[in-house]
């Protein structure tokens, strides 16, 4: 017997080393449940395949939104007022609905969920669209260019339009900020190669969401410039549908991580244990304080967070007291929530508190990057459009932005990245997250400068009482390049950095929230840059003056805008230097332990049987 049982631990021991070489060390498992096998699941074919999951979406969403205003002007017969003030209105409606994506996917769905059922909602969305277009709106046939104009609406039409665009936001809204981060869940970040795929995962995802919005902004925008909303709506529904399927194509091979519940009450449980223990006498060095097992804490798939010294009031929630325990069994199943959390909770609070400043400070770079929409786009219409006959659409500049961003992804991965890492002797990464945002506010502030500059020129070369003339200015519109560029130099460092950045320092249940805090940054820019025209408009207009702004640009000083945005961008980057050098980076436990638990465990149930 014993002979046997020897044989048998010893089949057990070889089958365990098999299994700890084939599975990820992450945590991550299958859509089964089971610990994912590395050579069986994620990697670069799931991540391909949900690159272009990303890349068909955006042209999709962009499909939509890079003409709404034309649309609502042209077909609905709005102003351009009440058109701009809608689309502005449904722009942020999107990014805020990624807050309730990430929501839903941290704390019950999980990401793959997630993304499957706002996709779904996605493709209602345009396909309704599309059909209430062409069945309601485009009366009479042949309307909606800058020649013919549409007739008027019922409510009943009107509010189906509305229906069909804020589905479209739900749907992306709540897709976005999970899809990034489910393509980083492909990558087991404990592997050395996987790991530095996770890294570059990022940049490409980007480079993909450009590359989709640079079909949208030429062909599709061109197509709905010159009246076929039809046609242009179609291939959105028709590129998004074609997303959905592949993202549910590759459902055997990806990997997962379980949803970790409601982070909101995880939260407050915190803030109310803390405060009830306000006069709790904490030991020198914060010592013996309460955390569970470890491989307790492996089950829920979630890493512990070492103890850290900042906002020292939070760890009163984690000390121990005899009012903890719901009854006299001083046993860890029987604690008091609201009075007792572990230390990993806390660190998770003071997670979310250290990120918040330096999120606070990317929302000022967002303003600068929504000009590309507006104040670019006006001030590219007030030059010199024509070469020869050809006209340049001045929202087709963006293009330039596009190529940009595609162009320093690539130099920043090639050339830049490794170079820093040489210089620093280092086998990593070469510039933090930090760094490379702090890089991006100084581009951005180049940008807004040589805009200014283009634009001190441009009144120099302007006609003064032309507003509606076919060129404004006598400057070439194509003196716009450089700030394009910029822009998108600025894109690769600040945005691609924000993504890595906030994916990797945001506890394992609320990652999905940390890609959500990136688009709320630049929906609350889309706001504060809205707030910001009112009050120079107000500030600067006067009896004898239209103000920076005014309708006609030549009558205006639109350049000191741009400097005033230069220096409000200079003033935050003080901030933010001062904000990352506070910054205090998480550190989580190894997790390859657990998944060696995980493997032991999954092999003794099968000997049982």
């Amino acid at each position: 017997m014993d002979f046997f049982n020897f044989c048998n631990e010893g089949i057990v021991e070889e089958k365990i080393n098999k299994e700890q070489e084939a599975c990820t060390l992450d945590g991550a498992v299958d859509r089964h449940g089971r610990p994912a096998i590395r050579e069986r699941s994620g990697t670069w074919i799931a991540g391909i395949l949900i690159l272009v999951n990303q890349g068909l979406a955006t042209l999709a969403f962009f499909g939509v939104g890079v003409n709404l205003v034309l649309f609502l002007t042209r077909v609905l017969g709005q102003n351009n007022a009440e058109a701009a003030n809608n689309v502005s209105k449904w722009t942020g409606t999107v990014y805020m609905f990624s807050l309730l994506g990430a929501f839903l996917s941290d704390s019950y769905w999980g990401r793959y969920k997630t993304c499957a059922i706002f996709q779904a909602i996605f493709v209602i969305g345009l396909v309704s669209l599309s059909v209430s277009t062409y069945a309601f709106l485009l009366k009479p046939s042949g309307c909606g260019d800058d020649k013919t104009p549409c007739g008027s609406h019922s409510k009943i039409h009107i509010t189906l339009f509305y229906l069909s665009i804020y589905l479209i936001a739900l749907g992306n809204g709540g897709y976005q900020p999970n899809i990034a981060t489910f393509g980083a869940d492909q990558f087991d970040e404990e592997d050395p190669k996987e790991g530095i795929s996770k890294i570059a995962f990022f940049s490409y995802f980007y480079l993909a969401l450009n590359l989709g919005s640079l079909f949208s902004n030429t062909i599709l925008g061109y197509f709905e410039d010159e009246g076929m909303w039809t046609l242009g709506f179609w291939a959105s529904a028709a590129s998004a549908t074609v997303a959905l399927v592949l993202f549910l194509v590759g459902t055997p091979r990806y990997r997962h991580f379980k949803p970790s519940g409601n982070p909101l009450a995880r939260f407050c449980q915190v803030v109310v244990a803390a405060t009830r223990k306000w006069k709790v006498q904490m030991t020198p060095g914060d010592e013996d304080l309460f955390e569970v097992d470890v491989n307790e804490k492996s089950k829920s798939g979630a890493r512990k967070i070492f103890h850290s010294q900042s906002f020292k009031f939070l760890n009163r929630a984690a000390a121990i007291t005899s009012n903890d325990y719901i009854d006299e069994e001083n046993d860890a199943s029987n604690i008091n929530p609201w009075r007792l959390c572990t230390v990993t909770q806390v660190e998770e609070v003071k997670c979310i508190l250290r990120l918040l400043p330096i999120w606070l400070c990317t929302i000022l770079y967002s303003v600068i990057f929504t000009q590309m929409a507006s104040l670019f786009v006006e001030q590219g219409a007030a030059m010199k459009t024509n070469i020869s006959r050809f006209h340049i659409p001045p929202a087709s500049m963006s293009s330039f932005e596009i190529l940009s961003v595609a162009a320093f992804i690539f130099i920043y991965r090639r050339v830049v990245d490794p170079l820093v890492a040489r210089l620093r002797k280092t086998k990593s990464k070469g510039l933090t997250e930090l760094q490379r945002m702090g890089i991006g506010l100084v581009i951005a502030i180049a940008a807004m400068v040589s805009t200014g500059v283009v634009e001190i020129f441009r009144l120099k070369y302007a006609k003064k009482e032309c507003r509606n003339c076919e060129s404004a200015s006598s400057m070439s519109i194509f003196w716009q390049i450089p700030q394009y560029v910029l822009i998108g130099a600025s894109e690769v460092f600040m945005y691609v950095g924000q993504l890595e950045f906030f994916n990797g320092q945001a506890p394992d249940g609320l990652k999905s929230f940390g890609s959500a805090l990136c688009m709320t940054s630049i929906s609350l820019g889309n706001y504060v840059s809205s707030l910001l025209v009112t009050i120079v408009m107000k500030i600067s207009t006067r009896d004898d003056m239209p103000g920076w702004i005014p309708g006609n640009l030549n009558k205006g000083h639109l350049d000191r805008f741009y400097f005033l945005l230069a220096a409000l961008t200079a003033a935050d980057l003080l901030v933010y230097i001062i904000c990352a050098r506070w910054y205090k980076y998480i550190k989580f436990e190894e997790r390859s332990c657990r998944g060696q638990h995980n493997i032991i465990t999954t092999l003794q149930a099968d000997l049982r049987v």
